[in-house]
This record gives C-alpha cells, structure tokens and sequence, in this order.
C-alpha cells in the first residue's frame, strides 16, 4: 500500500530517504502521500500543491480528484484559483465568515484557465 501511495506522487525513488533529505515539494508529496495510504473516507487538504511545482501540483490535483470520484470526502484549503476549480462546492470566508458559497461548480476538466 505504502509503493502503490509513493508511486501515484511520484516518490518511489526517495522512499528510503529521510524527510531533512527531501525538497520541500518532495516531503509535501510525502505528506499526500501518507494522507492516501490508507484508502481514507475524508481527506483535510490545507494547500495541497502549495509548495509544488505546476507538474506535480496536477499530478496532486488529479489524485484528490480521482480519489473523490471514488467516494473520498476532500475538504481543501487555497488560495488558488486554479485548484479551486477542481471542487464541487466552494466557500468564500473573509474574516472567518462565509462572503459566498458556489454549489455544483464544473470539474477543471470542463473550466477554461
């Protein structure tokens, strides 16, 4: 289970290392990666890709993807716009209030960047 979760974040060449001898892209695709290995009912992701480069935050992107299709509750936290776009529902909060609340948006693969 633990080279099939290395594997989907592209980490199998560093699973004998440890984490001060990883990027940091590299321990927060770790850190997917352990969220994953487990098969989880509901993933709590506060800035998935923030650390990743444009490649493997895709990469990221598509794995919460793939596991929410697959019945995986994802709760994420961003800035990003991009990354947002991939969510089902999204909550606007300033201040700790919600501004405004979307329902049913499209999935990334049918918004235009």
């Amino acid at each position: 289970m633990v080279e099939k979760a290395l594997e989907q974040v592209e980490m199998m060449h560093r699973r004998n290392h440890f984490p001060s001898q990883l990027s940091g892209g590299q321990q927060q695709r770790a850190a997917v990666a352990r969220a994953v290995v487990n098969n989880p009912k509901l993933i709590l992701a506060d800035e998935p890709t923030g650390n990743l480069d444009s490649k493997n935050g895709a990469d990221v992107m598509q794995l919460l993807t793939s596991l929410n299709d697959k019945g995986t509750t994802i709760v994420m936290v961003t800035h990003s716009e991009h990354d947002s776009r991939y969510a089902h529902r999204i909550v606007h909060m300033l201040d700790g209030a919600t501004v405004t609340e979307n329902f049913l948006r499209e999935l990334v693969y049918g918004v235009n960047n």
